[in-house]
C-alpha cells in the first residue's frame, strides 16, 4: 500500500498537465534524491540562497535568482523588492508601502485568477493594480497614459489564461518602461523556455519550479541582480511565511541542471497521434492534435464530443472521469465549448492505456 492509499486517498491519473491542484509534476529520482540528502543535513540558509541564485541565473541567462514557493508567492516577493527595496523598516511595514510608488500597472486582459487572483499577489507584496485598457484592446497610449509618479512596476502575464489579441506586446510594455524608467515584471510561470523570458530585457521574471522545469512545489524569480537582492531581502518580511526549505531548493536546483535532458523533440505530438486515431473512433468523439495554444512545445490530442451521439456533454465525460478509481483528470479549460483535451507530459504509456479502457467504457465502446 501506498502513501496514498494509507491516507484513504488513490492517486490520480493527470491527463491535464503539470497543475497545482494535481500536485504540479512527478519528480525525477535525481531531484527526489537530492531532496532526500538536503532533508539529512544542516545548513546556513543565508549561504545556500545566495549559492541557489547564481545556479539559476546559469539556467535562465539572468544576473541573479532567488528561489521561491511558487510561481505566486515570486510575484508577491518581486513586487515587494520595487516598493521597499533594501531598506527594513519599509520591508517590515509591508504590505503598508507607506508613500512610497506601489501601483502596477495590469494589461486588463491579464487580470487572471490561476487559481488566486493575481491582483491579490500583488496586493501581499504592497502593490495596488491599476487594470489598463479593455480586455480585448490596450494600447501603448493606454498605458502610457495610466503611468504616474505613483507606478511602480509594469507587469505583463505570459499565460493561456491571458487575452493577447488586441493587446501590446512585452516588446512595447518592456519599451516603455525603459522610457519612463519603470521596471517590468514578467510573470511566465508555465513557460518552457526558460532563457527566452529574461532575455527581453524584462527586469524580473517569474517561474513555476513544480510546471515546465520539473521540480517540487516551488518557484523562482530571476533578473537583475540589484533588484534579486531585494528579493531576498524581503524573506524578513512578507516572504516570511512564504519561506522555501533546503529540501525544495536544492530539489529545484537539480531539475534546472537536468531541464531539458529528457525533452521529446516533437512535443509529444507523435503519441497523441496515436491516441486520437484511437479515441477517435468512439461514437461522438471527434478527435484531432493541437499545439498549445501559448505557443509552448506542446502537442496535444482534443476530444470534441457530440452529446447527441456520445449520450454525454464533454463536461459530462471529464465528471465522469474525475469520479471515478483512480479519478482521471482531463484538461477540461473548453469543456463548456465541447472540447478536452490530453496532455501528453504527465501521463505514463500505461496511464494512456488506462485512459482509452476508461474513454471506452463510458461511451459504450468497451
Amino acid at each position: 500500500m501506498g502513501v496514498y492509499e494509507e491516507l484513504g486517498i488513490s492517486p490520480a491519473i493527470n491527463a491535464s498537465g503539470k497543475m497545482t491542484a494535481l500536485g504540479g509534476s512527478v519528480l525525477d529520482d535525481t531531484v527526489v534524491a537530492a531532496m532526500a540528502e538536503a532533508a539529512r543535513n544542516h545548513v546556513v540558509m543565508d549561504d545556500l540562497m545566495k549559492v541557489a541564485g547564481e545556479v539559476i541565473a546559469k539556467a535562465t541567462g539572468a544576473e541573479d535568482g532567488c528561489p521561491t514557493t511558487g510561481a505566486a508567492s515570486g510575484i508577491a516577493i518581486a513586487v515587494a523588492a520595487l516598493v521597499a527595496g533594501m531598506e527594513p523598516d519599509r520591508i517590515e511595514r509591508l504590505p503598508d508601502p507607506g508613500d512610497r510608488p506601489h501601483e502596477v500597472l495590469l494589461l486588463k486582459g491579464h487580470s487572471v485568477n490561476f487559481g488566486a487572483p493575481v491582483r491579490q499577489m500583488v496586493a501581499l507584496g504592497g502593490g495596488r493594480v491599476v487594470e489598463v485598457g479593455s480586455v480585448n484592446k490596450v494600447t501603448a497610449a493606454h498605458v502610457e497614459g495610466a503611468i504616474t509618479g505613483r507606478t511602480a512596476a509594469l507587469l505583463y502575464v505570459q499565460s493561456h489564461h491571458t487575452v493577447h489579441k488586441g493587446s501590446v506586446s512585452l516588446a512595447d510594455m518592456i519599451a516603455m518602461g525603459r522610457r519612463h524608467d519603470i521596471p517590468v515584471i514578467v510573470d511566465a510561470a508555465a513557460e518552457d523556455d526558460l532563457r527566452h523570458w529574461p532575455a527581453t530585457g524584462a527586469d524580473l521574471v517569474v517561474f513555476s519550479g513544480g510546471k515546465a522545469i520539473g521540480g517540487p512545489t516551488s518557484g523562482l524569480v530571476c533578473g537583475r541582480r540589484t533588484l534579486i537582492e531585494a528579493c531576498r531581502a524581503q524573506y524578513t518580511g512578507i516572504a516570511r511565511p512564504m519561506k522555501v526549505g533546503k529540501e525544495t531548493v536544492l530539489g529545484l536546483l537539480q531539475a534546472l541542471r537536468t531541464y531539458g535532458d529528457d525533452e521529446v523533440g516533437d512535443g509529444g505530438r507523435e503519441r497523441m497521434a496515436a491516441l486520437a486515431a484511437q479515441l477517435g473512433g468512439l461514437p461522438g468523439v471527434t478527435a484531432t492534435v493541437e499545439r498549445d495554444e501559448a505557443g509552448r512545445n506542446i502537442h496535444r490530442a482534443v476530444l470534441t464530443v457530440d452529446p447527441v451521439t456520445a449520450r454525454l456533454d464533454a463536461q459530462g465525460v471529464a465528471r465522469e472521469l474525475a469520479a471515478g478509481s483512480p479519478p482521471v483528470f482531463l484538461r477540461d479549460h473548453q469543456a463548456n465549448t465541447g472540447r478536452l483535451s490530453i496532455d501528453p507530459r504527465p501521463i505514463t504509456v500505461a496511464e494512456e492505456a488506462e485512459l482509452v479502457t476508461r474513454i471506452s467504457a463510458l461511451l459504450g465502446a468497451g
